[in-house]
């Protein structure tokens, strides 16, 4: 399988969170444009077709990932 380059999904991730933020921030519950677009990103990065499974994949893609949570994956 091929992988994302690490600089990509730090960057995805990042994005991603910080949408996120300001969604939680206005108070939305539906994801904007932009963040649907990071999201799809981050699942085809990923090889995922779930943004919270892509996250994960994600983590545990980076260096220096140190994620010892990995209950969702079993779901």
């Amino acid at each position: 399988m091929l992988m994302a380059h690490p600089a990509l999904l730090r960057e995805l991730v990042g994005e991603y969170e910080a949408l996120q933020a300001v969604q939680t921030e206005r108070g939305n519950r539906e994801p904007s444009g932009p963040m649907i677009d990071v999201a799809c990103a981050l699942c085809i990065s990923t090889g995922t077709c779930d943004v919270d499974a892509a996250l994960i994949a994600a983590y545990h893609q980076l260096p220096g990932a140190q994620v010892h949570e990995d209950s969702l994956l079993a779901l």
